[in-house]
């Protein structure tokens, strides 16, 4: 079938391949220079000086059409349209006589809600990684294929930073008027991935459905739980339960009719990755599986404790290498909600569970902390937040997504827990992390709905209600205060961290007085 993308004014191309299979476009990339295989047959790319997102140099085009919805700022940095004209012009003119790599396909599993996408490639292994991330289409659906957004990928365009109106090299400009992603200078993918996510994150509250940075699962009864977290809480752990179905790991919707995953793949990280504690993952990388950044041994076989090129090693396969997956991408609307917070001063509940304004409060906080390892300089845990517990992607001002969360919350009556897998008994260095095998029993209790009529007792400082009783836990560490042999040091701990939620809350604009009182209490409260 002949494709024009004269409306892209993309002309000129040496030649076009379009949704290639994964054994041609795994031929074109080795035959290429850009990939080498493993020993199992997966494609393994090196990005070079990229090796994960650099928020710094995305850009939203400023337009009359979004002006008033987007939350500029630190994180949605904004660029005029002249600036994104000519440096679409430069990345077009670079395309002439080159081969490209297109993937035609889907974005949402919910068909009322399904955005096609079009991933226009210089790189065969980044149409790969565009093939295995979102849905694939049919046959059919490829006759009459018509893209609502575009994503033009040239790693090999060099931008000249300030010359050019941006910061760097390397690009990700936004057009919604244009529909148009245009990304260069980086060769990492998941650029390709986290666009697309945050063009859904836009889109969708403007029809009501709650975009979600989440995994999802669902259960034998049927019911679905969506898990919250950011990096290092446990969420891809504890979401693939042998139990439970996964729906997705990453990014997900929530319409009236249930929720649905954004994909058809995933993109796990790798480094540390031990088949006893990730089987899933591990046996998933193998023919059709792209890995980035992973150090190959002289047998070929991947080295992942290296991190060599960067911690953020990946691997990108599709939902199908996994074996307990719910094929359709859809489950009803939750019955549970699992905020996950991997709390370093030991001071936060291993559960608690939250009012709907509590919820709300702890999803525009979106809080963990870092600790040392995690990155560069760190020495003490960190206090880290990120609202809707997914920031760099979220378009809108994050009062828009609490309040969609609020609202199905009480439509649907999902119960919401705050899940601790951190530390207890004096904090990183001195206590210890919360065993896996409690926060398993924690979580699969919420699930069972074993703690829907328990007793709970409100904590003082952060006001969530903390369970007397859990099945298969231990009653004594369930009030972290009763962890710690010096009660004081407790409380002082505890203030310095609701001190550090309530200076975060205070960048948060036009927020009720509901939201911003479900806080932690500290005027109220006297230490000695």
């Amino acid at each position: 079938m002949n494709i024009n993308l004269e409306y892209l004014n993309i002309s000129e191309y040496k030649n076009l391949y379009r949704n290639l299979s994964v054994a041609e476009l795994t031929e074109f990339a080795v035959r290429r220079g850009e990939a080498v295989l493993s020993d199992k047959g997966a494609l393994v790319v090196n990005t070079g000086k990229y090796t994960g997102r650099s928020p710094k140099d995305r850009f939203i085009v400023k337009q009359k059409s979004i002006e008033d919805k987007i939350n500029w700022g630190d994180v949605n940095l904004s660029i005029d349209e002249e600036v994104f004209d000519k440096l679409y012009y430069k990345v077009v003119e670079y395309l002439k006589e080159k081969d490209i790599f297109m993937f035609d396909g889907f974005v949402g599993a919910m068909k009322e809600y399904t955005l096609p996408i079009r991933v226009v490639c210089e790189y065969a292994s980044q149409a790969m990684f565009a093939n295995q991330l979102f849905i694939r289409p049919s046959i059919a659906d490829l006759i009459n294929f018509v893209p609502e957004f575009n994503v033009i990928a040239v790693p090999g365009f060099k931008a000249n930073g300030a010359e050019d109106g941006i910061n760097s090299e390397a690009f990700i400009l936004v057009n919604f008027d244009k529909k148009v992603i245009l990304i260069g200078g980086t060769q990492y993918s998941g650029e390709i991935k986290k666009a697309i996510f945050s063009i859904m994150n836009f889109l969708l509250p403007q029809r009501s459905v709650m975009p979600m940075h989440c995994s999802a699962n669902i259960g034998k009864d049927s019911k679905t739980t969506v898990f919250f977290g950011l990096s290092g809480t446990g969420k891809t752990t504890l979401s693939a339960d042998p139990e439970r179905r996964l729906i997705g790991d990453d990014e997900h919707g929530w319409s009236d009719n249930g929720v649905f995953n954004f994909e058809g793949g995933c993109y796990a990280k790798t480094i540390k990755l031990d088949r006893e504690k990730e089987k899933e993952i591990y046996d998933a990388i193998k023919f059709g599986t792209i890995l980035e950044n992973v150090v190959l041994r002289n047998n070929r076989t991947p080295d992942y404790d290296s991190s060599m090129y960067t911690e953020n090693t990946r691997a990108a396969y599709p939902l199908e290498y996994i074996d307990n997956i719910e094929k359709s991408g859809i489950g009803g609307n939750p019955n549970t909600i699992i905020f996950l917070t991997a709390d370093a001063f030991g001071v936060m509940p291993p559960i608690a569970k939250l009012s709907k304004e509590t919820a709300m409060y702890h999803f525009m906080s979106g809080y963990t902390s870092k600790v040392a390892g995690t990155e560069r300089g760190i020495i003490e845990p960190k206090a880290t937040f990120s609202a809707c517990f997914g920031e760099p992607f979220m378009l809108m001002n994050p009062v828009v997504y609490a309040e969609l969360l609020g609202k199905k919350i009480d439509k649907y009556k999902t119960e919401v827990y705050l899940v601790n897998t951190g530390w207890l008994s004096g904090g990183y260095g001195k206590g210890e992390r919360i065993k896996l095998s409690y926060t398993r029993a924690m979580v699969k209790a919420a699930l069972d709905g074993e703690l829907t009529n328990a007793k709970f007792e409100e904590h003082p400082i952060f006001k969530i209600l903390i369970p007397k009783e859990c099945p298969g836990v231990p009653s004594g560490m369930l009030d972290p205060k009763n962890t710690w042999e010096d009660k004081e040091a407790y409380d002082v701990k505890a203030l310095e961290l609701a001190e550090k939620f309530n200076e975060n809350f205070k960048k948060f604009k036009n927020v009720s007085d509901s939201i911003a009182k479900a806080g932690p209490r500290i005027k109220e409260i006297q230490y000695v």
